[in-house]
């Protein structure tokens, strides 16, 4: 069987190991258990998880054992790595119901039936946690000069580190140390940000046990040109249907650029190298092969086959010209006058920031409604339209259904 981490070293999973040909030896020879925390400081998971849920799906098919950490313990005070500004904080309740919907969406890419998966939140050691017993069995190893050269905490110094973040580093040591004794838990894995956080762990490990013990990150998901992916224009690209539909997540993927297609390949789909190696040949507008096999698999895992089929055949259905609009995005209006400004109903919709925007797009002949261009700023819809639905089109790729009720 091939070894995981020559299956993840292949698909450009990997970007720092702590011990490379150990971690590589242990992951060969026997069942490793190894953990990734997620902070539920959302009701939902969005698509930068997504590269660590992939990472746990390869490492539990090759028989390792996945450890989902929810920080219900740590989010209380908020991770200040690769942020400007200090999290919300959020009640013990909202924290709970995150976490539970949390461990729905993982469900979909681990298996957490019988033991091969387990699922733990930090708030279960953490509050009950005597903080003078802490201070003097977990802070005693920790070096603050050493902490205030990692990069997670230089680049809040100028804004202003908090005491509560600082402590931060700590506590997702505390976890690995933790885990370590309770579960025999030897691998943290996590996203390059993670990078110090992790070696913090290793080393109080070590100092507290004399145990190895081994990390390894991993590359963000990001574009080409550096910037984070899963972004759009109505916020974060999220897991729950709810919150992102099954279409527009398919179309956030089939429109990536054509310098993305195969890295997101092989960092979030399963299809395997060799099909993947195929597609990388394409060039021009045989690449939209590669686009539409990325979206499908993408939304498959994330919605299951049947929304992102119906997405798929939504999606060629509209560019093919025919107009099936079933799973378009939608929304809702109340009808109160009899006609409205397409301007509010396009804000209302979510299609514009500002109404400022929806200007310049009507000038530039950016936005049609039932396939008729609108070139008036002022252009209004009726009443008995919208109760019937229109189709409002933003440049080339948006599509937006809205009805009035």
């Amino acid at each position: 069987m091939t070894n995981v981490f020559d299956i993840l070293k292949e698909r450009d999973l990997i970007a720092q190991t702590t011990h490379e040909e150990e971690i590589r030896e242990l992951l060969g020879k026997e069942k490793v258990t190894f953990y990734i925390g997620f902070d539920p400081t959302a009701d939902s998971l969005h698509v930068g998880h997504f590269l660590q849920m992939m990472v746990m799906a390869h490492m539990q098919r090759a028989g390792h054992r996945p450890i989902a950490i929810l920080g219900g313990g740590t989010a209380m005070i908020g991770d200040p790595t690769g942020k400007s500004d200090m999290r919300r904080m959020l009640t013990v309740d909202q924290l709970a119901h995150n976490a539970a919907c949390f461990k729905k969406q993982l469900s979909k890419f681990v298996d957490f039936s019988d033991g091969k998966a387990l699922m733990l939140n930090n708030a279960d050691w953490f509050l009950p946690l005597n903080y003078m017993e802490f201070l003097r069995d977990i802070a005693v190893h920790f070096s603050v000069n050493r902490m205030l050269s990692a990069e997670c905490f230089k680049s809040r110094m100028e804004k202003g580190l908090t005491f509560l973040e600082f402590n931060y580093m700590l506590l997702q040591s505390y976890d690995f140390y933790k885990l370590n004794q309770d579960y025999n838990c030897v691998l943290e894995l996590g996203g390059d940000d993670q990078w110090s956080n992790i070696i913090g762990g290793i080393e109080l490990i070590r100092k507290k046990t004399g145990k190895q013990a081994y990390g390894m990150t991993f590359t963000l998901l990001t574009t080409s040109q550096g910037k984070k992916m899963g972004k759009t224009e109505s916020g974060a690209l999220w897991l729950d249907p709810e919150k992102t539909s099954p279409y527009e997540f398919y179309q956030y993927f089939r429109n990536v650029n054509d310098e993305d297609v195969i890295r997101c390949l092989k960092l979030i789909t399963f299809v395997p190298m060799d099909e993947i190696n195929r597609l990388a040949k394409l060039e021009g507008q045989e690449l939209n092969e590669a686009k539409r096999i990325l979206a499908f698999e993408v939304t498959k895992l994330v919605h299951g086959e049947e929304e992102a089929t119906k997405a798929m055949q939504t999606a060629e259905s509209l560019f093919g010209g025919a107009n099936n609009t079933d799973n378009m995005p939608t929304t809702e209006m109340a009808l109160t006058e009899e006609n409205y400004g397409l301007l509010d109903v396009m804000q209302a919709a979510g299609l514009i920031s500002s109404k400022g925007e929806g200007r310049r797009l009507i000038e530039q002949g950016g936005v049609s409604v039932d396939d008729a261009k609108i070139t008036d700023v002022t252009f209004r819809l009726t009443k008995d339209a919208l109760q019937k639905g229109v189709v409002i089109k933003k440049g080339k790729k948006v599509y937006h259904k809205v009805i009035g009720k």
